[in-house]
């Protein structure tokens, strides 16, 4: 019998079964066929970047050569017809321009007469030609004889009568045989002159398409600006009106412009518009018209000149409103002097490349403009140029307070820097203190002359929205009646410039609240950098000057820093417009600080005052009383003038009414004794024991 155990249990567990998976060979790649291996290849080819350059290039050296032949062959037409006089009868009559219609069709009845006359004398002109030859020809023959006679004479040899002929003989022969020889090469080489006198032509006026020209001349450097392509522009403008006058026009819608003239660094252009279409239409598309004259907004500016139906285009360089400036002449030239009254300050220079200078002679003015635009650096400049003149006296106030009028310390009189309520409170009273000097000025004899009182305020829009009260409940900022920046502003922008007391504000992202109507109105000259909306440049600049094309809401924050549009009688503006766009020359710290030390070096030195000190507030009622001394009574008069004795600086202008004012309600009002007002010693006593005892249960209470 066997030992082996049997396992009645069944296995639960399988066993573990090695499965092998078997991976076929991947199958074989079907080969590209050969046409898809080549259309690859050329298509690969054809779209290189090197063979569409090629192409371009080739495509539009052809192209010039027919568009030259067909300026050519254009000029020669009009040269030789009246089509040209057609062209702008018809565009004078589109636009109801009869009169220019008139003189178009006069000049063209002109050229018809002097056309008809040279075909006339044409008739004459082979009769009169072959007479001209035969006496011409026989006056040389002649002559040459007589020549001939002199040298044989001269040389005692008969033959040489005839050596003269005989040279002009040889030297006809020597030009046929000349001929002779270059007939044929320039018979070969003539076409191919042609052809690259007709590609000159077209290659100078860009007579190919968009496409085919170079990328930097499609894009970067826009297209040169051409009669063709300003009248294309305004006819893609969306303005039905002048799109259909145009199409009347013909080919001649470039009679609607004036001379393209180089205005610095780009062209200008005036364009009477057709009837029926006004300049405002054009002006609120301003940055379709640039990108159909392909140039950004920034690089199209339009105006309104004093024509009627006009609309002055400055149309920039691409890109040269990017290039900066040279340096100021403040900072290149160290023996420049400054003269406030006839002298011009050196600015920048206007959109035409010329120098913009500014006259300051009682002007007084406003810059504002969006944050960190060169508000600061514009007027900043202005001060620096004005310091060389000896003669100004400069008070300040800085409400930023971060140096950038630092270097005024040893020049300004007075200089103010900081932007707490306590730096607005003494802005405030140093205008307060420039109108007691305007009124003093005011009342001196006629004829008296006055060296210019500038008084200079940075960021004053922190000064208007001031919330501080004095102790009479008197608000420093705000635009009321009681608001005691804004009066002393408006009191020296009424009076001061008769006076030369002149009050200049910088002030940055305006409204009716940080710069009220009438201060902003009241400065002579207004300028404004980048600004957000049209309203900030209304307030900026006025009405008229935005609705003359003034658009500084146009400018490119960041960008365009330093660009100022300008409204002034002290700058000169072309005739017609009412602003002007300067860009200003960027005069840095360091250099300022150069500038102050030769304005320094021509004065005999100036103490700054960087706070203004108050005196102590007087008691009049107290020092009334001290006057009096023990006197029972003393009259009036003898009390003003001791009250002056005691301090002329509060009480030297007092008059009997300041006096009354004072005591009027106290008790102690001057009454009339012996025939004279006098003020009585016990009724001033009991007034001061009374304000004295009020004042005590006020502070119990």
């Amino acid at each position: 019998m066997s030992d082996s155990v049997v396992h009645l249990h069944k296995d639960t567990e399988p066993a573990t079964v090695t499965t092998l998976t078997v991976v076929p060979d991947p199958a074989p790649v079907a080969p590209v066929p050969l046409w898809v291996r080549s259309g690859r290849a050329i298509k690969t080819a054809v779209t290189h970047e090197k063979t569409t350059t090629t192409a371009r290039a080739v495509a539009r050296h052809s192209l010039y050569v027919a568009g030259g032949a067909r300026i050519a062959a254009r000029r020669t037409w009009d040269g030789r017809t009246t089509a040209r006089y057609e062209r702008y009868m018809r565009a004078a009559e589109a636009a109801g321009n009869m009169e220019a219609a008139a003189e178009w069709e006069e000049r063209a009845q002109r050229f018809r007469d002097a056309r008809h006359r040279r075909r006339m004398d044409l008739l004459h002109s082979p009769v009169d030609a072959a007479k001209g030859a035969l006496v011409g020809t026989g006056m040389g023959i002649g002559g040459l004889v007589a020549l001939g006679v002199v040298l044989a004479i001269a040389n005692k040899d008969v033959s040489d009568v005839i050596t003269p002929i005989a040279a002009v003989i040889e030297f006809i022969a020597l030009m046929i045989r000349i001929v002779q020889v270059v007939w044929g090469p320039a018979l070969t080489i003539g076409p191919f002159l042609a052809l690259l006198a007709l590609w000159a032509v077209g290659s100078k006026q860009h007579a190919a398409p968009a496409w085919a020209l170079p990328a930097n001349t499609r894009s970067s450097e826009g297209e040169p600006i051409t009669p063709s392509i300003v009248v294309k522009a305004l006819r893609d403008l969306g303005v039905a009106p002048l799109r259909g006058a145009i199409k009347e026009m013909g080919d001649a819608g470039a009679s609607m412009l004036g001379p393209i003239r180089i205005a610095g660094c780009g062209v200008e252009v005036d364009v009477t518009l057709p009837s029926g279409v006004s300049t405002n239409e054009v002006q609120k598309r301003r940055r379709k018209l640039a990108e159909n004259l392909t140039r950004h907004e920034h690089e199209v500016f339009i105006t309104i000149p004093q024509a009627a139906r006009t609309v002055r285009l400055w149309i920039a360089d691409s890109g040269a409103l990017d290039e900066p400036i040279g340096p100021s002449p403040l900072v290149t030239d160290d023996t420049l002097k400054a003269d406030y009254a006839k002298g011009r300050a050196p600015w920048g220079q206007d959109l035409r490349g010329d120098a913009a200078s500014l006259s300051l002679y009682q002007r007084h003015l406003l810059i504002t403009g969006l944050s960190n635009q060169g508000k600061t650096a514009a007027l900043r400049a202005l001060a620096l140029w004005l310091a060389l003149d000896r003669s100004v006296e400069f008070w300040m106030g800085d409400l930023k307070g971060v140096g950038d009028w630092a270097m005024f310390d040893g020049l300004a009189t007075k200089l103010i820097q900081g932007p707490t309520d306590d730096h607005v409170i003494q802005v405030t009273e140093m205008l307060e203190d420039a109108v007691e000097e305007m009124n003093r000025r005011l009342q001196a004899p006629p004829g008296t002359e006055f060296p210019l009182l500038l008084v200079t305020v940075d960021e004053a829009q922190v000064a208007f929205m001031c919330p501080v009260k004095d102790e009479e409940k008197r608000p420093y900022g705000g635009s009321s009646s009681t608001s005691r920046y804004f009066m002393a502003a408006r009191k020296i922008h009424n009076q001061g410039r008769a006076v030369n007391v002149l009050l200049w504000q910088g002030t940055q992202d305006p409204t009716d609240q940080n710069l009220p109507k009438l201060v902003r109105e009241g400065a002579h000259t207004r300028a404004s950098l980048a600004l957000g909306t049209e309203a900030q440049a209304r307030m900026a600049l006025g009405d008229k000057a935005v609705d003359g094309g003034a658009a500084p809401n146009l400018l490119r924050p960041g960008l365009d820093k330093g660009t100022l549009v300008v409204a002034s009688d002290g700058i000169e503006i072309p005739k017609g417009q009412s602003s002007i766009t300067v860009r200003t020359h960027y005069i840095s710290t360091d250099d300022a600080k150069e500038i102050a030390a030769r304005a320094k070096a021509l004065r005999d030195g100036v103490t700054t005052l960087h706070v203004i000190e108050r005196g102590e507030e007087r008691d009049p009622l107290a020092d009334i009383a001290q006057v009096m001394g023990d006197a029972a009574r003393v009259r009036t008069k003898d009390v003003l003038n001791r009250l002056a004795a005691l301090d002329a600086t509060a009480y030297g202008e007092w008059s009997f009414l300041d006096l009354t004012r004072v005591l009027d309600g106290t008790g102690a009002e001057p009454y009339k004794s012996d025939g004279v007002m006098v003020i009585g010693r016990d009724r001033l006593a009991r007034a001061l024991a009374n304000r004295d005892d009020e004042g005590s249960a006020s502070v119990s209470g």
